[in-house]
């Protein structure tokens, strides 16, 4: 039979119509947003001979059927949008069989504003939340989230859900969010730390006392994590080496019931990496407190010289001189260094509502006597606030390049009055990736 005989005559099945995603995310002005691959089929009919158009919008302003883009003419296709506006439509994709039957599926789309470097911006979906990065190469990185314990693999030059996923809650013996926060990488092995703070209410959550280790085999797409070994007394070891040298950094009193860890002379822990030339020395930064309390304090950083024995043998941990930086007034939000001993450090208000509070970028030597030296200021006027840094470039070379990851877990991304880590459906969540000039 041909493929225009009379519908009447015509003995095909009814056609099939799927989605590998229902819910799909975009922004105004991105590049690479992600697609959602369709999945058709009719018995007794060629595939190339069906056709999948755009039928409806319920908000042509956030997307119209004209902003859809169908391609490839097989068994499966690729779906795009465009986003002309902020918000949420719903998009009818219909099918069209042969023998004059058809079917129809709804995505539901969500178009978050246009921001600055947008042809340089990626968005990691699956979660708003972004905590820690760690490169794996390959043009991939493991990100942390601060609201769950899933870490997640992304590649880095393209939006979208993660490649793949570990949750290794179970293994740690956790059932509340561990708070991950810092991540550093020696070798194949990745450190990560948990807050170590009270939550926002004040309150003792052992989970958050959970620093752990990861083991890194293969790279890029292939990458696989293993759990290692984990520790949790890192935060009642620094509140007994504070006692011990007089309480100077508050932090007895910071830990206390009742306090909540975002407040300038609070204990919440957000930056880890290595110390220059070292395996075994890793520098804790701190979020809260500023030192002392007040505007224009400094920056604090507590050494582990015992780091890697901590993690692997559970004995207590071993202080050095507490390191103070000054950042203009601001804290530590990441700290990551490249094989030369080039430090970043990202630098943002220790404020728990910080979205509109500015952030910068320094370098640094990791020398403790050495002062930071500022690179740039980063947007303040994009939702979230910046919280890793993926790796470092070369800082000697101008015009070196770094991605950096916000944590978007409270902006109202699609202009409904909802924080992005309320949001129902998970693919509507993300966080947000950019390169920028840091040097020259």
């Amino acid at each position: 039979m041909g493929l225009n005989a009379p519908a009447h005559a015509a003995g095909y099945g009814t056609p099939t119509l799927s989605l590998s995603a229902s819910y799909l995310s975009g922004a105004v002005g991105a590049t690479g947003d992600p697609v959602v691959t369709v999945t058709v089929g009719q018995s007794g009919a060629d595939v190339s001979a069906l056709t999948v158009v755009a039928s409806a919008s319920t908000k042509s302003s956030v997307a119209g059927t004209g902003d859809v883009t169908v391609t490839g003419t097989g068994a499966t296709r690729q779906v795009a949008v465009v986003a002309h506006g902020r918000g949420y439509t719903d998009l009818t994709l219909k099918l069209t069989g042969l023998g004059g039957k058809s079917v129809t599926k709804t995505l539901h789309y969500a178009a978050s504003a246009a921001v600055q470097s947008a042809s340089d911006t990626r968005y990691f979906t699956g979660s708003s939340d972004a905590s820690a990065a760690v490169d794996v190469g390959g043009g991939y990185v493991v990100v942390a989230d601060d609201e769950s314990n899933t870490l997640r693999l992304y590649d880095r030059s393209a939006s979208g859900a993660p490649v793949k996923t570990w949750d290794f809650s179970s293994q740690l013996g956790v059932s509340k969010e561990i708070d991950i926060e810092g991540a550093a990488r020696v070798g194949n092995t990745i450190y990560w730390t948990g807050s170590l703070g009270n939550n926002k209410d004040g309150e003792y959550k052992a989970d958050r006392n959970t620093v752990f280790t990861t083991t890194v085999t293969g790279s890029g797409a292939a990458t696989q994590l293993a759990l290692g070994r984990s520790y949790k007394k890192l935060r009642d070891d620094l509140v007994a080496w504070d006692r011990a040298n007089g309480d100077r950094y508050g932090f007895a009193a910071a830990t206390a019931a009742g306090q909540a860890p975002k407040q300038i002379d609070g204990f919440n822990v957000e930056g880890l990496e290595f110390a220059p030339g070292s395996t075994t020395t890793a520098y804790v930064g701190f979020r809260a407190p500023l030192v002392p309390p007040a505007n224009g304090g400094k920056a604090l950083i507590v050494p582990v010289t015992n780091f890697d024995k901590v993690i692997a043998n559970g004995v207590k941990a071993v202080f050095g001189a507490a390191i103070e930086l000054d950042l203009g007034g601001l804290s530590i939000r990441d700290i990551r260094k490249n094989s030369a001993d080039q430090y970043l450090v990202v630098a943002g208000s220790w404020a728990a509502d910080d979205n509109s509070d500015p952030y910068a970028l320094y370098s640094w030597d990791g020398v403790a006597t050495h002062a930071p030296v500022k690179l740039r200021d980063l947007p303040t006027s994009d939702p979230g606030g910046w919280e890793a840094v993926v790796d470092v470039p070369d800082l000697s070379v101008p015009g070196a390049r770094a991605q950096l990851i916000t944590d978007a877990g409270s902006a109202d991304l699609y202009g409904d009055g909802t924080d992005a880590k309320d949001l129902t459906h998970p693919e509507w969540k993300k966080s947000r990736a950019t390169w920028f000039t840091v040097t020259g």
